[in-house]
């Protein structure tokens, strides 16, 4: 058995056509989504994800302001800049760019944008709207992944879901998610014990540790369904997941790539989310 590829950048692309639909339907009714993005200091790889994000915008149409203050911003100036987008009718959605220098606190942060703005879903009114299953903005990774298997026709119903991770941002979440899917889900991380006798179990598998070779193809039940939210460099300096995708594609179903798989899809749901509060907007 080969796995098949799920493509997280032609489901990106389908999924961001639908946005600029949607986004221009609005703009006809006199509202522009808007997103705002706050950048702290000059973290490389911040400096790229911020980029692309408002690249993302740039092409669906919805407004974008990009907000790039100096490293030395005081935690003070920055939780006036939230607080003023939060009274910014022209704003829909709110992103605070991590990691933040040292002396600012990132959960008070995320705590003073205002959850109808939370398009990241990291606020605690939004982790506890998924938790009690009431509506609210999902977490963007764990929102794509569920995106995807929705785009293979997979129904989780009854199956059982392994996640090995257990973030706030991506694994917590997940099995949420999961969850609120109808699967029995296990969340292992670093202190389980024989991740492997949890994995051969598992009809579905999202990997979400920062660790290469985490799930290899011995730890893989013949015909599961493997995600890979992993973001690793191999020993050549390449792009690569949490997964050994070379081995586990011989027996997985389906599989991620990386790059190319759950990455475009965090961007993508970010859209979404955004979308969705401009829309709440213009009903209210």
């Amino acid at each position: 058995m080969t796995a098949s590829i799920i493509d997280g950048n032609a489901l990106s692309a389908l999924l961001r056509q639908q946005v600029t639909d949607q986004v221009k339907a609005l703009q006809a009714r006199g509202v522009n989504p808007g997103l705002a993005v706050i950048l702290v200091g000059d973290n490389p790889a911040s400096q790229v994800y911020v980029r692309n994000k408002v690249k993302a915008c740039e092409q669906t149409g919805i407004h974008s302001l990009l907000e790039k203050h100096d490293a030395a911003m005081t935690e003070a100036e920055l939780l006036a800049r939230v607080h003023a987008l939060n009274q910014d009718k022209q704003i829909h959605g709110i992103l605070v760019q991590l990691p933040l220098p040292a002396h600012i606190n990132a959960e008070k942060v995320i705590e003073a944008i205002a959850p109808e703005k939370d398009v990241d879903g990291f606020h605690v009114a939004s982790a506890g709207a998924l938790m009690t299953g009431l509506p609210g903005y999902w977490p963007c990774t764990p929102h794509g992944c569920m995106k995807m298997l929705e785009h293979i026709g997979y129904s989780l119903r009854g199956k059982h879901a392994v996640v090995i991770g257990r973030s706030n941002i991506v694994g917590k979440p997940m099995a949420l998610m999961l969850l609120q899917a109808h699967a029995t889900v296990t969340i292992c991380h670093s202190a389980t014990p024989d991740l492997k006798a949890h994995t051969l179990q598992a009809d579905v598998i999202v990997a979400a540790v920062g660790k290469r070779n985490v799930l290899t193809a011995d730890m893989v039940k013949p015909g599961a369904v493997v995600i890979d939210v992993g973001m690793n460099r191999d020993d050549e300096g390449k792009l690569c997941g949490d997964v050994d995708y070379e081995g586990v594609k011989q027996v997985a179903s389906y599989i991620t790539p990386v790059p190319g798989g759950v990455g475009p899809m965090t961007i993508t749901m970010l859209l979404v989310n955004t979308l969705a509060s401009a829309e709440q907007h213009a009903a209210s």
